[in-house]
């Protein structure tokens, strides 16, 4: 009788571990067949409402170009609207690490929000890739292994239009943007070079974002009279700007450079106001290559629209979380395997091709711009190759 137990319990023993074999086995096919979560964290309301549109169109556009998959990979797409409010960015973006589960995340513009994701997401290991946000910290002091971007460091677009107001003989220098990340880190971008090259800043102006009420600053720059204003403003804000300081009538008197985000995806709203403006930027419309021109024709047949950095940004977030998921053959799980394959990417983007710094930032062009009409026309390279410092990062 006892022997006839112990065969009944060995057996039984057996059936479980036999179980557990099967389930192990079956369990990593079972999440192979289940589609790749991405949550877009974007604004979707308020000041950079277009801008968070057209990154989620640029990156949908290129999934579409591979069949709708990526390393034969379904997507599904879990949306938050991070409101473009810093205060409220840790609850939301947890909502997709916490209860969505999400195997990616991708966002934002605002670089305030930017970096309680940033925050978020290395404290968690979510891999993230940000397609606009430039706060300099998440590739510099808060970078990780985890965190991607492909856009640019505020300070890189800042720095490139500072040597360019160098290059052109200016010596005196005012600076305008809202009190804020973005703002401030691209100002100091701009002050960096343009005072390496000789020039002197000031002063530098600034109000709340995102207030709008630029007539008391526009009032000082009217009397100081320097030789360059260099502003930096997106969306709606820019619009405001570009057309107050046109209004004011100094436009005619005092030449104004910007960060190119105060003529992209603005120009239709700014009108006549923009014409002739110069900002740098590492996109523009008229890059004359078989990559960019297949890109915009798409893009236009695609959403009837004309793309802008934006969408090329979400496009090329795309194009880099391609490149990990193909190195693994979309198995998500093999998270090391990806991140070593996106450091290494070289991206063949409408900007021109790029490449990752070590902190995880695009190594890139920045271009001369020039507004005519609706387009901002490269006129030349300001900056060949500009690589962001990434101060302070330690991974």
């Amino acid at each position: 009788m006892s022997t006839l137990l112990s065969c009944h319990r060995r057996r039984a023993a057996w059936l479980v571990a036999a179980a557990a074999a099967v389930f192990c086995v079956a369990a990593p096919v079972h999440a192979q067949g289940q589609p790749i979560k991405v949550g877009l964290m974007l604004p979707y309301t308020g000041t950079f409402a277009a801008l968070g549109d057209m990154i989620e169109k640029g990156f949908r556009l290129y999934v579409d170009e591979q069949g709708g998959k990526l390393a034969g990979r379904e997507l599904q797409f879990v949306k938050v609207d991070d409101e473009s409010d810093p205060a409220k960015a840790t609850d939301n973006v947890n909502k997709l690490i916490r209860r969505d589960n999400v195997d990616v995340i991708v966002g934002t513009v605002h670089s305030g929000v930017a970096l309680a994701m940033a925050r978020a997401a290395k404290e968690s290991g979510t891999l993230m890739i940000v397609p606009n946000a430039g706060a300099d910290a998440i590739t510099g002091a808060q970078c990780a292994p985890n965190i991607f971007r492909t856009s640019f460091s505020n300070w890189q677009p800042g720095y490139s239009t500072g040597v360019v107001a160098a290059q052109k003989g200016y010596k005196r220098a005012m600076t305008i943007t809202w009190n804020y990340a973005a703002g401030n880190e691209t100002v100091k971008g701009f002050t960096e070079a343009f005072e390496k090259g000789g020039g002197k800043v000031i002063k530098e102006l600034t109000l709340p974002f995102p207030n709008v009420e630029f007539q008391a600053l526009l009032t000082e720059i009217a009397a100081q009279k320097p030789d360059v204003v260099f502003a930096f403003f997106a969306g709606g804000g820019a619009v405001k700007f570009v057309k107050d300081y046109d209004a004011a009538g100094l436009k005619k008197t005092i030449p104004l450079l910007g960060s190119g985000f105060l003529t992209d995806g603005t120009l239709q709203a700014q009108g006549e106001s923009a014409q002739g403006l110069i900002t740098t930027l590492h996109y523009g419309d008229n890059i004359d290559t078989p990559r960019n021109n297949a890109f915009r024709n798409k893009f236009a047949v695609t959403y009837k629209l004309n793309p802008d950095v934006y969408a090329m940004q979400g496009y090329d977030a795309a194009q880099l979380l391609a490149v990990g998921l193909n190195a693994v053959k979309g198995d998500v799980t093999k998270k090391d395997a990806m991140i070593a394959a996106m450091k290494k990417a070289k991206i063949d983007s409408p900007r021109g091709t790029f490449t990752m710094s070590p902190q995880h930032n695009p190594t890139q062009d920045f271009y001369i711009r020039e507004v005519r009409g609706n387009y901002n026309v490269v006129t030349g390279v300001a900056v060949k190759a500009l690589a962001d410092p990434g101060r302070g990062c330690r991974m």
